[in-house]
């Protein structure tokens, strides 16, 4: 029997259960080939020249670490260009990250810490990307990233999708799409996180 992938459980909550777009869906495959980036770069760790101070603050004037702007780059790249979102917003930048006018707007929100826990970084201590999913409202002003501030202010009862990823010894990813809490193994083999 195939191994049921992210891929497969979500096609199957789309097609079969109609829990989730598919455009959500996308989404949500796009965070977690961000998070296999993101892996990958943790797992090279001294050898990928990513570990240390970055030289600069965080929005909560914490020092940042080499590998939180990179997986901050990597989720930014990764997510703005599939016309799914409207705007990011990250732990590690002051306001959201509108998505470039060269790309097509979506109608959700991404918000996520790109690296919780970065201070155990160099002690190869567990580290983890949190991310939860919005629906940007109807006619939320995302003229500037200021004003797409209030876009991002709603209860957590509106959340469409959340989950985080544990870099450790293997890879999980942990998700929720409203239905339950499921958890993805990454294959480093394959490259695909299956239902474990």
């Amino acid at each position: 029997m195939a191994q049921r992938t992210l891929a497969r459980y979500l096609t199957e909550e789309q097609r079969n259960k109609g829990v989730i777009t598919g455009d959500l869906k996308f989404l949500i495959e796009i965070v977690s080939r961000a998070c296999h980036a993101i892996s990958v770069a943790i797992g090279k760790g001294g050898l990928g020249g990513v570990l240390g101070e970055a030289g600069s603050d965080n929005v909560q004037g914490e020092a940042q670490k080499k590998l939180d702007v990179l997986s901050n780059d990597i989720l930014l790249d990764a997510n703005e260009w599939g016309g799914h979102l409207a705007a990011m917003a990250s732990e590690e930048m002051d306001l959201p990250h509108l998505v470039p006018h060269r790309f097509p707007k979506g109608e959700y929100l991404l918000t996520f810490d790109p690296l919780d826990g970065s201070s155990n970084i160099d002690v190869n201590v567990s580290i983890g990307t949190i991310f939860s999913v919005l629906k940007c409202p109807e006619g939320a002003d995302l003229s500037t990233p200021q004003a797409a501030e209030q876009a991002f202010l709603q209860p957590g009862t509106q959340q469409l999708a959340a989950g985080y990823a544990l870099y450790g010894p293997n890879t999980l990813l942990v998700l929720t799409i409203g239905q339950g809490v499921h958890c993805f193994t990454l294959d480093r083999e394959v490259g695909s996180f299956v239902l474990t």
